[in-house]
Parts: C-alpha cells; structure tokens; sequence
C-alpha cells in the first residue's frame, strides 16, 4: 500500500512564498510520476504540477513561472516551491501518485493521494 504525508502548508501573505512537500513510502518511487492538485472552498480540484520518473516537469498555466516541483528519489519525496503566492492560489494542496510514471494533468490518473495540506495567501 502506498502511503502519502504532505507538510509545509501554512499561512503567507501576498508576494510570499512557501514550500510543501510530500513523503511517500510503500512503493517503488522511482517508477512513478508525482502530481501536486489543489482545491479551493467550493471548486474543483484542479492540477497544479507533476514531475515524471525522468524528473520532466508540467505545470498549470496558472503557476507557471511562480512554482517549482521536484523530487528527491533517494528520499522517496516530492516537494512543490511556490513563490510570488497570490490569494488566489489559497487551497487544500494534495499530492498524488501516477503509477504509469509519465505524469499527468488529470486528477483520474493518479491512484494513490496524500491528505492534503492547507495553504493560505492573505492580502
């Protein structure tokens, strides 16, 4: 069974940045694709970014630029560098899982997802 613990969400104000990260164990990291989603109060869960098993990454066109993922296969974690935060990007960020490895923006293709991690932009 794969397991997912995210931390490092927090409360930020606008301009600020903060880093989240996602600890996974059960598995064979190195095999998958990891995603970051997130879902604000009364809306979708939407894709943020994902980083196949050859590190290649994807983002929203909504963060690009302002976020970074990357993974650390020996530690068998997942960390996402949001900068330059906005209110706008306040939500439940969740990680997940894509066992196929290559990474994708649909929510659907993961199998396995973390608990969430609240972070907060204020103005």
């Amino acid at each position: 069974q794969v397991q997912l613990v995210e931390s490092g969400g927090g409360l930020v104000q606008t301009g600020g940045s903060l880093r989240v990260s996602c600890a996974v164990s059960g598995g064979i990291f190195t095999l998958y694709a990891m995603g970051w989603f997130r879902q604000a109060p009364g809306k979708e869960r939407e894709f943020v970014a994902t980083i196949s098993r050859q590190h290649e990454a994807t983002y929203a066109e909504s963060v690009k630029g302002r976020f970074t993922i990357s993974r650390d296969d020996a530690k068998a974690t997942v960390n996402l560098q949001m900068n330059s935060l906005k209110p706008a990007d306040t939500a439940v960020y969740y990680c997940a899982v894509d066992l196929w490895g290559k990474g994708n923006i649909r929510a659907g293709a993961y199998s396995y997802w973390g608990q969430g991690t609240q972070v907060t932009v204020s103005l």
